[in-house]
């Protein structure tokens, strides 16, 4: 029997890798961390490091919300084109945000080494290319705008795509060095066991009921009546953060995703990443027991019950853009699954501090670089705890 389901790839992959106990008892710590996805195990792992007494609480089993349903794709490239984010941020803004990006997946890299992660980290090319004939003006001037900052990036023609990686029907593209993949779900799974032997405090299935804000810290009571004291809570709650902030700061959106059967290889599209320029995109990579996953379908709602109902209709589309791409690689579902994400106008994510919560930072990673963005955020929550700006801290506030 051929295993179909609407349960994310890497939860039923996986299995419950750890539990964690609720929180029966008073807390006091430097740091609360809220959010026990792969947000919240790297904010808790640069704490952890820094000396503070930290402690990690999720509403659900730790790693279940978006971490389970993430297709894992490591790109520096943001959502929105360097040559449109420099014209939106300035030419600075928009160099030091893609650069950032770049930089956190061999950071990235270097923690899964440390904590002796087995999620499969690999280094992969990512190949950007253009859906439509009309795209291939804006797509080159991308490139030249990647070429003139730097990054390592050359322009395919579509033959060369093609001959290359048997991916057909494209119109060229751009070809960046750096990339990656994991198994986010393994890893923040990994990072927090690793740091819940250096004394990280883990409680998982607890509900926060009340919040009390001061610029001396927050005081939080919990569903089951415990209390917790903490100089400073760092939200780590992704597309859920809306249920707290009130501004108009990200648009909620519907996507989905669908992993193949196991083949006995993919050599040629084993160490790259794919996207498109289509509206929404598509995005495409290997799993690493030799799978292919892909997804996009993106809808405007987020609505679960309409969202779900879609399922086996965006599946049958998915799988059909994959066979005029790949018309040479068979695909037979075994995993299909949707999920909530959230975009933002500029492509960059919220880190910092909101003007209505005192004694409160956000670490709200949107869009196809929620995991790198996460990386940087352990940088900028390292040094905002050290009572110093960091140089991204202005591109990446709320309300900017």
């Amino acid at each position: 029997m051929k295993l179909k389901t609407s349960e994310p790839f890497w939860l039923v992959k996986n299995g419950i890798l750890e539990s964690y106990p609720s929180l029966d008892r008073e807390l006091e710590v430097d740091v609360l961390i809220v959010g026990a996805g792969i947000t919240g195990s790297l904010i808790a792992h640069q704490a952890i490091k820094d000396g503070y007494r930290t402690a990690v609480l999720d509403r659900r089993e730790v790693c279940n919300g978006s971490t389970s349903a993430t297709t894992s794709m490591l790109q520096y490239e943001i959502d929105v084109a360097l040559h449109e984010l420099k014209e939106m941020i300035g030419e600075t803004g928009a160099e030091k945000s893609y650069w950032a990006c770049y930089d956190s997946i061999d950071t990235l890299g270097d923690i899964c080494r440390e904590v002796g992660s087995e999620c499969g980290f690999k280094k992969k090319k990512s190949l950007y290319f253009a859906s439509y004939k009309k795209d291939v003006p804006w797509l080159k001037k991308e490139f030249k705008a990647r070429r003139k900052a730097g990054f390592p990036v050359e322009w395919l023609e579509p033959e060369e795509i093609e001959e290359r990686y048997g991916i057909a029907s494209t119109h060229g593209g751009i070809l960046s060095d750096q990339g990656g993949s994991i198994d986010a779900f393994q890893l923040a799974h990994d990072i927090l066991k690793y740091n819940h032997n250096k004394g990280l405090d883990i409680y998982d299935k607890t509900e926060i009921e009340e919040v009390t804000y001061k610029k001396t810290g927050v005081r939080v009571v919990t569903q089951y009546g415990n209390t917790i004291k903490a100089k400073k809570i760092i939200y780590c709650t992704g597309f859920e953060s809306t249920e707290l902030i009130k501004d108009n700061f990200v648009q909620l959106l519907s996507t989905y995703a669908v992993v193949g059967e196991r083949q006995s290889e993919q050599s040629a599209l084993e160490a790259l990443l794919v996207w498109n320029t289509a509206d929404p995109y598509l995005y495409m990579r290997t799993t690493d027991d030799n799978r292919i996953l892909i997804g996009g379908e993106d809808e405007d709602f987020t609505d679960a019950k309409k969202r779900d109902e879609l399922l086996s209709k965006k599946s049958e589309k998915l799988a059909k853009t994959l066979s005029k791409h790949l018309p040479k690689t068979p695909l037979r579902i075994d995993f299909s699954w949707a999920g909530t994400f959230g975009e933002t106008k500029d492509g960059l994510p919220y880190i910092g501090e909101h003007p209505n919560f005192p004694g409160a930072y956000f670490v709200l990673g949107f869009g196809g670089n929620g995991i790198t963005f996460s990386v940087i955020g352990m940088d900028l929550v390292s040094t905002h705890l050290k009572g110093k700006e960091h140089p991204l801290a202005k591109y990446f506030r709320f309300r900017r």
